[in-house]
């Protein structure tokens, strides 16, 4: 399968192409999040950690204001825009932020309009246009990019008994349907890219299997967004509980998740993962 084409940003006029994997750092901008929670809640230390980011390598930075690890509950949109539209004018303000991509980790339409009209890029809806049915709208109108990622259930039921018949395939018949709802409502299949969603409604099995397969999605011709930094079934794999000691652990999911054709990597440790990716281009 050849290289999905590169993808327009309006707002900063640049272009994302995916000749080679990119890595996007991981902000999050709450109290509560499983590995990092409460650590970039203040503006300035999440600009800090955005300015560290980029130094070690990372090609976009995902910002979210709403926890969604097993159990968490939904954030109003105003408490989510109070969280990262400081962020985000304040990252715009720096001349070494005016071209880097910033994507907005949120299922609410509310809040992905204000963060782009502020200058925010790309949109990452983990309910795939389906929680909030204005998100599909505004990202049209925005002509904004969309990252769509699979959930079985909802953050707070995800990881009750997730099932599946075979969980790649389920996933390959949802991305298609997900991929024409968002041609439907005016979203160009080129702005779209595509998140198998680990952890996000699976057991370890089915996260193995992701993995293992991930390859079979690329016949979607969708740019391919993995998501394994830090995640517990990599604890389960390791014995390791502690989310920040799986640094080792997500750099090898990673670079499995690489050989088998992802494009984007959603990291939380960007220098490993940069390292790694150089080796492997080297060698490959």
């Amino acid at each position: 399968m050849s290289t999905p084409p590169a993808m327009l940003l309006p707002g900063i006029r640049k272009k994302l192409a995916f000749d080679r994997p990119l890595v996007l750092g991981i902000l999050n901008v709450t109290p509560d999040s499983f590995s990092d929670g409460g650590r970039f809640l203040a503006v300035e230390a999440a600009v800090l950690r955005a300015e560290e980011m980029r130094a070690e390598g990372a090609d976009a930075l995902d910002l979210g204001a709403e926890s969604t690890r097993p159990g968490a509950r939904a954030v109003p949109a105003k408490l989510q825009k109070q969280r990262l539209l400081p962020v985000i004018q304040a990252l715009r303000k720096l001349r070494a932020f005016a071209r880097v991509p910033l994507s907005v980790d949120t299922q609410s339409a509310e809040v992905a309009r204000a963060c782009l009209a502020e200058g925010a890029d790309l949109v990452n809806d983990i309910s795939a246009l389906r929680h909030d049915r204005q998100m599909a709208k505004v990202c049209a109108k925005a002509r904004a990019p969309v990252i769509l990622m699979h959930m079985q259930g909802t953050p707070r039921t995800m990881q009750r008994d997730p099932k599946y018949k075979d969980v790649v395939e389920d996933l390959d018949l949802f991305f298609r349907k997900r991929l024409h709802a968002a041609f439907e409502a005016g979203i160009p299949p080129t702005h779209v890219l595509l998140d198998p969603g680990f952890g996000f409604g699976k057991t370890l099995d089915h996260n193995c299997e992701l993995l293992r397969r991930l390859g079979e999605f690329k016949a979607l011709g969708r740019p391919l967004v993995v998501g394994v930094s830090r995640k517990s079934f990599l604890g389960k794999l390791t014995g390791i509980d502690d989310p920040a000691q799986r640094v080792t652990a997500s750099v090898a999911a990673a670079a499995i998740a690489v050989a088998r054709g992802a494009s984007v990597l959603r990291v939380h440790d960007v220098a490993a993962h940069v390292q790694a990716l150089k080796v492997a281009r080297a060698v490959t």
